[in-house]
Protein backbone atom coordinates (compact mmCIF):
# COMPACT_ATOMS: atom_id res chain seq x y z
CA UNK A 1 0.00 0.00 0.00
CA UNK A 2 2.80 2.37 0.81
CA UNK A 3 4.28 1.59 -2.57
CA UNK A 4 1.03 2.53 -4.28
CA UNK A 5 0.94 5.84 -2.42
CA UNK A 6 4.51 6.63 -3.50
CA UNK A 7 3.60 5.88 -7.13
CA UNK A 8 0.53 8.12 -6.88
CA UNK A 9 2.60 10.95 -5.36
CA UNK A 10 5.19 10.56 -8.09
CA UNK A 11 2.51 10.59 -10.80
CA UNK A 12 0.92 13.67 -9.24
CA UNK A 13 4.31 15.44 -9.20
CA UNK A 14 4.89 14.56 -12.85
CA UNK A 15 1.43 15.84 -13.74
CA UNK A 16 2.17 19.02 -11.79
CA UNK A 17 5.41 19.55 -13.68
CA UNK A 18 3.70 18.85 -16.97
CA UNK A 19 0.96 21.36 -16.19
CA UNK A 20 3.50 23.99 -15.11
CA UNK A 21 5.54 23.38 -18.27
CA UNK A 22 2.41 23.65 -20.40
CA UNK A 23 1.45 26.95 -18.70
CA UNK A 24 4.98 28.28 -19.23
CA UNK A 25 4.93 27.26 -22.90
CA UNK A 26 1.51 28.90 -23.35
CA UNK A 27 2.78 32.14 -21.76
CA UNK A 28 5.88 32.11 -23.96
CA UNK A 29 3.72 31.48 -27.03
CA UNK A 30 1.41 34.39 -26.10
CA UNK A 31 4.42 36.64 -25.51
CA UNK A 32 5.90 35.74 -28.90
CA UNK A 33 2.56 36.35 -30.63
CA UNK A 34 2.13 39.76 -28.93
CA UNK A 35 5.69 40.80 -29.72
CA UNK A 36 5.33 39.66 -33.32
CA UNK A 37 2.20 41.77 -33.73
CA UNK A 38 3.94 44.81 -32.24
CA UNK A 39 6.87 44.37 -34.61
CA UNK A 40 4.56 43.95 -37.62
CA UNK A 41 2.78 47.19 -36.72
CA UNK A 42 6.01 49.17 -36.40
CA UNK A 43 7.03 51.72 -39.00
CA UNK A 44 10.42 50.06 -39.56
CA UNK A 45 8.82 46.70 -40.33
CA UNK A 46 6.41 48.30 -42.83
CA UNK A 47 9.27 50.13 -44.54
CA UNK A 48 11.38 46.98 -44.72
CA UNK A 49 8.41 45.02 -46.05
CA UNK A 50 7.81 47.63 -48.73
CA UNK A 51 11.48 47.62 -49.70
CA UNK A 52 11.59 43.84 -49.90
CA UNK A 53 8.45 43.84 -52.02
CA UNK A 54 9.91 46.46 -54.38
CA UNK A 55 13.16 44.49 -54.63
CA UNK A 56 11.19 41.35 -55.43
CA UNK A 57 9.24 43.18 -58.15
CA UNK A 58 12.49 44.55 -59.58
CA UNK A 59 14.07 41.10 -59.70
CA UNK A 60 10.97 39.63 -61.32
CA UNK A 61 11.02 42.38 -63.97
CA UNK A 62 14.70 41.73 -64.73
CA UNK A 63 14.12 37.98 -64.96
CA UNK A 64 11.24 38.64 -67.38
CA UNK A 65 13.53 40.92 -69.43
CA UNK A 66 16.18 38.21 -69.61
CA UNK A 67 13.64 35.58 -70.64
CA UNK A 68 12.07 37.79 -73.29
CA UNK A 69 15.40 38.89 -74.76
CA UNK A 70 14.94 42.56 -73.86
CA UNK A 71 18.04 42.50 -71.67
CA UNK A 72 20.22 41.40 -74.59
CA UNK A 73 18.92 44.24 -76.74
CA UNK A 74 19.44 46.75 -73.95
CA UNK A 75 22.99 45.52 -73.43
CA UNK A 76 23.74 45.80 -77.15
CA UNK A 77 22.39 49.35 -77.20
CA UNK A 78 24.38 50.20 -74.10
CA UNK A 79 27.64 48.78 -75.46
CA UNK A 80 27.12 50.61 -78.75
CA UNK A 81 26.54 53.88 -76.94
CA UNK A 82 29.52 53.44 -74.64
CA UNK A 83 31.72 52.49 -77.57
CA UNK A 84 30.83 55.72 -79.36
CA UNK A 85 31.40 57.73 -76.21
CA UNK A 86 34.77 56.04 -75.69
CA UNK A 87 35.84 56.91 -79.25
CA UNK A 88 34.79 60.52 -78.74
CA UNK A 89 36.70 60.76 -75.44
CA UNK A 90 39.77 59.17 -77.02
CA UNK A 91 39.65 61.74 -79.81
CA UNK A 92 39.40 64.53 -77.24
CA UNK A 93 42.37 63.11 -75.33
CA UNK A 94 44.43 62.94 -78.53
CA UNK A 95 43.61 66.57 -79.35
CA UNK A 96 44.50 67.59 -75.82
CA UNK A 97 47.80 65.69 -76.07
CA UNK A 98 48.63 67.48 -79.34
CA UNK A 99 47.86 70.88 -77.81
CA UNK A 100 50.01 70.13 -74.78
CA UNK A 101 52.87 68.94 -77.00
CA UNK A 102 52.67 72.09 -79.14
CA UNK A 103 52.67 74.34 -76.06
CA UNK A 104 55.60 72.41 -74.59
CA UNK A 105 57.52 72.76 -77.87
CA UNK A 106 56.77 76.50 -77.96
CA UNK A 107 57.99 76.89 -74.35
CA UNK A 108 61.16 74.94 -75.16
CA UNK A 109 61.78 77.18 -78.18
CA UNK A 110 61.27 80.26 -76.00
CA UNK A 111 63.69 78.90 -73.41
CA UNK A 112 66.25 78.12 -76.12
CA UNK A 113 65.90 81.66 -77.51
CA UNK A 114 66.37 83.14 -74.03
CA UNK A 115 69.49 81.02 -73.47
CA UNK A 116 70.90 82.09 -76.83
CA UNK A 117 70.25 85.74 -76.06
CA UNK A 118 71.92 85.49 -72.68
CA UNK A 119 74.94 83.60 -73.97
CA UNK A 120 75.27 85.66 -77.12
CA UNK A 121 75.24 82.62 -79.36
CA UNK A 122 73.04 82.37 -82.38
CA UNK A 123 71.37 79.19 -83.47
CA UNK A 124 72.36 77.48 -86.71
CA UNK A 125 69.19 78.71 -88.41
CA UNK A 126 69.83 82.34 -87.48
CA UNK A 127 73.42 82.21 -88.79
CA UNK A 128 72.21 80.86 -92.13
CA UNK A 129 69.62 83.66 -92.38
CA UNK A 130 72.20 86.34 -91.58
CA UNK A 131 74.65 85.03 -94.21
CA UNK A 132 72.11 85.17 -96.97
Amino acid sequence: MEEELNKEDEENREKGWAEKAKKLIDKADDFIDDTTEKVKQSKAFREISDTVEKAGDFVEDKVDEIRSGEAKEKLKAFTGKTGEEAKEKLSQVKDLGKNIAEKAADKLDDLADNIREKTGKKGADEEDVNKA
